[in-house]
């Protein structure tokens, strides 16, 4: 008997839908990887993924080999943990290096204007 027909339904239904879950949040995250413009804004989308995309895939996967086997899996809670401390650190990490890199090379921080620019109220006047 594999261990898939061990299963209850009711289970198999909760595995599925945290590793569907999972995997559409690490999809968005690609696709926001893909889709979004400036370095900036590309910094957020796979943040999504890794760590709630990668925490449903994980529960699911805790669920499953506790159900199928006779003890609790919890080494997985460690990797999940572990994302999820790591990747908010790598963000701000990349965040700052890039953030000196352009200060370094006289670019404007990002989301404002050039020093000699005229603003629409300026323009008003």
């Amino acid at each position: 008997m594999s261990h898939l027909e061990q299963l209850p339904p009711a289970v198999a239904i909760l595995i599925a839908a945290l590793v569907t879950l999972g995997t559409v949040l690490v999809l968005l995250g690609t696709v926001g990887l893909v889709r979004l413009g400036s370095f900036y804004e590309r910094l957020h989308a796979p943040t999504l993924g890794t760590s709630w995309g990668a925490a449903g895939i994980l529960l699911g996967s805790i669920v499953m080999y506790s159900t199928v086997g006779d003890r609790l899996i919890i080494h997985e809670l460690f990797i999940a943990l572990m994302v999820t401390v790591t990747t908010p650190v790598t963000l701000m990490v990349l965040g700052r290096a890039a953030l000196h890199r352009d200060r370094a090379e006289g670019r404007p921080p990002p989301n404002t204007s050039p020093p000699d620019a005229v603003s629409p109220e300026d323009q008003a006047e």
